[in-house]
């Protein structure tokens, strides 16, 4: 039996104990990033178990049927857009997550992005090695409306850290319960009243069908002139176009964003060159503590698998 591992492009799947697992199964680590189709298909159809990374590769219907070798597939995290469960799911192919680790990556990134903002760090940093001092006037934070849309875990970990900051913390999304914001200590708004009161609006919903392109056009004009909005969700949740053209009008003040419609950015796209958006490479959840940890569940899916008792299989 052959395993093969991919997208580790950070050279951390090792760490796993892999030594675990029957001695007639060979390993071969790959550590660049698939995205050729063909290409795809060309290495993987040896396989009869592949160990993902996130979104990087794409597993489509197409990809799925075209690896006659392939019986069981892990992925990092609980979910993950890029695998098309009902081709893996007709072919009789199982499909496993991760747990996703020291969550709170992705809150501390948030936080990073709104402070970067707020202390214009980038532009006082650049500004410090081209010789000049203090070229700007930070923003204070206490006493400003952080919006949270969507009090998750993630949601809930960014309101806590707003909270302690002294912020009017307020959150809306579609299921928000009144019991929910009493457990995180937050205010629940209308959907309205959080795209108009927030001076930071950021966003930790799922991206389904429901929240794919939720904030456009209107929400965007419904905002502060001087409000920031920050994604480190999923891109599509916000529609790119009218995200750009908001930023170029200066209808709100600025962004931050880990997460686009199409990663990597492209070389040329216009996010990358206006002055008002401070831009994460999708670093997210991306720790190297994160990355051992999904390894090591790796290792713990894959004994299952051989056991006939699958752990963590997404449905």
């Amino acid at each position: 039996m052959r395993l093969a591992i991919i997208n580790d492009y950070k050279n951390l799947s090792r760490s796993a104990n892999w030594g675990q697992l029957p001695d007639d199964i060979k390993i071969d680590v790959f550590c660049d990033i698939l995205k050729d189709k063909n290409a795809i298909i060309e290495r993987l159809q040896p396989y009869d178990i592949v160990i993902g990374g996130r979104e990087e590769t794409l597993f489509d219907r197409e990809i799925v049927e075209a690896l006659p070798n392939l019986k069981f597939a892990v992925t990092h995290g609980r979910r993950n857009p890029s695998y098309d469960l009902d081709a893996f799911r007709e072919r009789g192919i199982p499909v496993c997550g991760t747990r996703t680790g020291f969550e709170m990556a992705t809150v501390e990134l948030t936080w990073a992005l709104i402070l970067s903002i707020a202390k214009n760090i980038p532009a006082e940093y650049a500004a410090v090695q081209q010789g000049e001092w203090g070229i700007s006037l930070p923003m204070g934070l206490t006493g400003k409306t952080l919006g949270v849309l969507g009090v998750g875990q993630l949601g809930a970990g960014v309101a806590k850290v707003g909270r302690a900051l002294d912020m009017n913390v307020i959150a809306w999304s579609q299921n928000l319960t009144q019991n929910r914001c009493d457990e995180t200590g937050v205010k629940l708004v209308s959907r309205e009243k959080l795209f108009k009161q927030s001076d930071f609006l950021t966003v930790h919903v799922v991206l389904s069908k429901r929240t794919r392109g939720m904030i456009g056009k209107a929400e965007l004009e419904s905002m502060k002139a001087t409000a920031y909005i920050i994604n480190t969700a999923r891109g599509p949740i916000i529609n790119e176009t009218d995200l750009i053209a908001a930023l170029k009008s200066r209808t709100i003040a600025g962004a931050g964003l880990d997460v686009f419609d199409q990663e990597p950015l492209p070389t040329e796209h216009p996010l990358r060159n206006l002055p008002n958006v401070l831009i994460s490479p999708h670093l997210g959840g991306r720790t190297r503590e994160n990355f051992i940890a999904c390894y090591d569940d790796c290792v713990e899916n894959v004994l299952g698998w051989l056991k006939q008792k699958p752990v963590r299989l997404l449905t």
